[in-house]
């Protein structure tokens, strides 16, 4: 027997008009048989005819004792018949009954008085098998005893969604008891539910009749008004044996502690997942700034719905330890501001760029120097004086609905190098200690990237200052040339320091123009290229030939150890319109004339500076007036994605207009031939002969 047999729908709507189908009478089999005043068959049911075997035909007109009842219980019959038609009330109970195979069975009976229009008296019988009855009546106590016994809640809607039924574990789960919820809805019973969303789903699985298992549900009943419980529910259709609707089955179960180990481990997963991709996004550059971006990306919007990352303003101009915070107040530059969405909140920020200062009674100065968070979950009016920089700017966070603020410190190498402040003003929820432990994560991890930016803009910084000190200002005017040079540094921090070049006065009006590259980056190459382009002049200035030079160059570049550089050295003569070239392992000069095409000097490679013992052959080449040398580093010309003899054909097709200025001429080869994210820098020297009489 279904549930729905035990516990009867609500009625139908109006107008729906008679149902048809099978039902409870048809499950139970039961027959109907009218006798006369005399005790004959009137009329036959066909369910008569299957629970006793006689067809109409064969039972109509005969008498219903010597036909169903055995003689040793035929006075009992008889007895009980004409107490019936005498008006003694019906009667009730179980009998033997004589089926048409000679066999016995045990019928539910039950027999009342019948009287037509004209008086005439007749017995109607109703009868059913006991087995079957016997069968449906333990199935109903069973289910019902299921039912109330269950320790899960269970419910039973009709299809207008009123409760028909609640089981006592649903009486304890929604604190109420069942004449509760009889005859209500869910909205009216339980107000401070989604009631909306569980009726929608009612509707949907009486329309469809396909089950919706393990719905999520969240909120409060009267059992615990104080406290949000999740509970999973379960919704079944009910239909009649003739697949009629009757109504909704629900199961209810508190899974309050699963969901929230659930949320949990959600969580954790997507803080794991939000420190990875931190791993992978914070410090792509050794910029400070884009650095600082970086970390708000990835702190808003998974985090809070406001970053601002703050340096201490000591950290970047080096005016004392970043550890020294004893100061009373503290200064700091904002590096960055993120937000999830448009807010006053930004207003209230700092400005990227600028130096603010704060004293001891701001959270931001007291997080830095106690090198610990600080964490406000729930802001009050009166916090916000200790956010905010100023009045006026507590005033927008209030605007901005700011309800908790954390800062956290960023720590690099065991030093405070600044704060990172973290505000939820959309985001419901409050900071909490898991929230304090995530942001400590990426604030260490972005903490160290920062420094390592700063380190290297430090060092980028040391390291252009010391080449440019090591460079020539302003090379001497030289009889019989016309010199323009360029020195351009690489984009990136360390890969600066390792290229030169030097124009060199000789005696008898003769010019030593080198270029060279060490190889290598950063302070100690440039502090190596100033070694070199110190011996490489005292060596020139001695009047020895280009090889010579390289020979006693290589052995000093030798005793550095650990050390090669490329270079080339050109000694020209005016009053011979000749010059001597040597390099070694460097890129050869291009040379351009008047009225024929550019072209790169085959000259002996060499080996580079420091290989040791390698000796160097010197070359002449005649230069008429109007002729050009271009020399420079591989900085100009090397690229990753062009082989070189594609680049240097880029080269020369540039130097085409032998008459054009010699500035114009560095400013164009810079231009086409370097990009704005070069790693390596390049020096670039050009000069064209002219006349002695001009000079």
């Amino acid at each position: 027997m279904s549930t729905a047999d035990a516990f009867p729908a609500g009625p139908e709507p109006a107008g729906t008009g008679p149902s048809t189908g099978p039902g409870l009478l048809d499950v139970l089999g039961v027959a109907a048989v009218v006798l006369d005043a005399e005790g004959r068959i009137a009329l036959w049911s066909p369910q008569a005819e299957q629970l006793f075997g006689y067809t109409a035909r064969e039972a109509l007109g005969r008498f219903a004792a010597q036909l169903l009842v055995g003689e040793q219980h035929l006075g009992v019959v008889l007895s009980l018949f004409e107490k019936v038609m005498a008006g003694g009330g019906p009667w009730a109970g179980v009998f033997p009954v004589l089926h048409k195979d000679g066999s016995t069975r045990l019928t539910e009976f039950r027999n009342m008085r019948l009287e037509d229009r004209e008086g005439r008296l007749y017995a109607l019988g109703m009868a059913s098998d006991q087995a079957t009855l016997r069968r449906l009546e333990r199935d109903l106590a069973l289910s019902m005893r299921l039912v109330d016994q269950s320790p899960i809640g269970l419910a039973v809607l009709d299809t207008e969604l009123r409760y028909v039924l609640v089981n006592p574990a649903l009486e304890d789960i929604n604190g109420l008891p069942t004449a509760r919820h009889i005859g209500h809805h869910v909205q009216e019973v339980l107000p401070r539910l989604d009631a909306v969303s569980i009726e929608s789903a009612m509707r949907e699985v009486l329309a469809t009749g396909r089950p919706r298992l393990n719905l999520l549900t969240t909120g409060r009943t009267p059992a615990d008004p104080d406290r949000d419980h999740t509970w999973s529910v379960s919704l079944y259709r009910l239909d009649d044996p003739g697949g009629r609707p009757l109504g909704i089955a629900v199961s209810v179960v508190d899974v309050t502690e699963q969901h929230k180990t659930s949320l949990a481990v959600a969580m954790a997963r997507q803080r794991l997942a939000l420190i990875a991709d931190a791993s992978v996004r914070i410090g792509t550059t050794l910029d400070l700034w884009v650095t600082a971006r970086e970390l708000g990306d990835i702190a808003v919007p998974q985090l809070a719905d406001v970053a601002t990352i703050d340096v201490l303003d000591s950290v970047l101009t080096g005016d004392h330890p970043p550890g020294d915070l004893t100061d009373q107040t503290v200064r700091f530059r904002a590096l960055a501001v993120k937000a999830a969405h448009p807010t006053p909140a930004t207003r209230a920020a700092d400005p990227v760029g600028s130096i603010a200062r704060y004293d001891a009674t701001r959270l931001v100065t007291q997080c830095v120097q106690a090198a610990r968070p600080k964490l406000l979950a729930h802001v009050t009016p009166g916090d916000l004086g200790s956010v905010a920089r100023d009045a006026e700017a507590a005033t927008l966070l209030a605007e901005a609905g700011l309800h908790s603020y954390l800062a956290v410190p960023l720590i690099a190498r065991g030093e405070v190098i600044g704060a990172l402040g973290l505000q939820r003003t959309a985001n419901p929820l409050p900071f909490d200690h898991d929230d304090v432990l995530l942001a400590g994560e990426l604030a260490a991890r972005a903490a160290v990237c920062i420094d390592n930016a700063r380190w290297y803009q430090n060092q980028r910084r040391a390291a252009l200052t010391l080449q440019r000190h090591l460079l020539p200002h302003h090379p001497t005017p030289t009889p019989g040339l016309e010199i323009a040079y360029r020195y351009q540094p690489a984009a990136a921090a360390g890969e600066v320091g390792g290229d030169w070049f030097d124009v060199i006065p000789l005696p008898d009006d003769k010019t030593a123009l080198v270029v060279g590259d060490v190889m290598g980056s950063g302070i100690n190459a440039a502090a190596t290229m100033g070694q070199l382009r110190t011996a490489a002049r005292t060596l020139a200035e001695l009047d020895l030939d280009p090889a010579t030079v390289l020979t006693r160059l290589d052995h000093t570049t030798t005793g550095l150890g650990h050390t090669m550089a490329t270079c080339v050295i050109v000694v020209y003569d005016p009053h011979r319109n000749r010059c001597r070239i040597a390099t070694a392992g460097h890129l050869p000069p291009v040379r351009t004339s008047p009225g024929r095409l550019p072209e790169l000097l085959d000259l002996p490679t060499g080996a580079p500076l420091g290989v040791g013992g390698v000796p160097f052959e010197a070359i002449a080449l005649d230069l008429a007036v109007g002729d050009q040398l271009v020399l420079y580093t591989d900085g100009l010309v090397e690229t990753r994605d062009q082989d070189i003899d594609t680049r240097l054909e880029a080269l020369t097709a540039l130097l085409g207009d032998p008459d054009r200025p010699l500035e114009k001429t560095c400013d164009v080869l810079l231009g086409e031939l370097r990009q704005p994210d070069e790693r390596d820098d390049v020096a670039l020297l050009v000069a064209r002969t002219r006349p002695l009489s001009e000079t």
